[in-house]
């Protein structure tokens, strides 16, 4: 048993760097963000405690949600939308409060969204700068969650603007506040905004994995 979690540990660094490569990468290459992020997802999915139909579901959502936002906000706006068990982040930048709210009520129109978290900030977009720092902050984050102890860092969703670290998941109270308390140690973060979902202790015991040998 030692042995596998030492093997885990080991491999979970080299994971937790490819993040961080890959999301880089992303940002210099523009639209090639969809294909990275995807490729990751599809990689942990089994571990993700959303069940298989709502990480279907969720990227059902982002597809539809970009595509409504494209054709109501135009190309005056940047918004990033983050689904995570039929819960919508929306983050970024729009020029006004009547396209923030246009962009929270047609978000929230789209089948299977069940609540919309609309943190749209008025303003112009953000620079080419910025969005790089943001997306190196992500893996920055991502990559301290995989080395802390006593929690699963894919039960965690990263999200920054403007060096605001939104983390969203399935997570109990004292994992969220342990991944709050790793993202505010990370250099570039300004500030961290908890978007969890909570579960009991009841419902994290069933997410551990079974020891070897026992009864199915």
């Amino acid at each position: 048993m030692s042995n596998s979690r030492t093997i885990w540990t080991n491999m979970k660094r080299p994971l937790a760097m490819s993040v961080l490569c890959l999301a880089t990468a992303a940002t210099l290459s523009g639209c090639v963000a969809l294909v990275a992020g995807g490729a990751i997802t599809g990689t942990l999915a089994a571990s993700d405690r959303r069940t298989f139909g709502a990480q279907t579901e969720d990227t059902s959502i982002q597809l539809k949600g970009a595509n409504k936002l494209r054709n109501v906000l135009g190309s005056d706006a940047h918004v990033n939308i983050n689904s995570f068990n039929r819960r919508v982040l929306l983050s970024g930048e729009v020029p006004d409060d009547a396209a923030k709210a246009t962009a929270e009520r047609e978000m929230a129109a789209v089948e299977g969204v069940l609540s919309v978290i609309n943190e749209l900030e008025v303003s112009g977009p953000a620079s080419y700068t910025s969005r790089s720092n943001d997306t190196i902050i992500t893996g920055k984050v991502k990559a301290s969650l995989v080395d802390a102890k006593d929690i699963s860092a894919n039960s965690y969703q990263v999200v920054t603007e403007r060096g605001v670290v939104y983390l969203m998941g399935r997570v109990t109270q004292r994992e969220g506040q342990i991944g709050a308390d790793v993202a505010r140690g990370v250099s570039g973060v300004s500030k961290v905004v908890k978007v969890f979902e909570y579960i009991t202790d009841d419902e994290w015991k069933s997410y551990q994995p079974k020891p070897s040998g026992s009864a199915q």
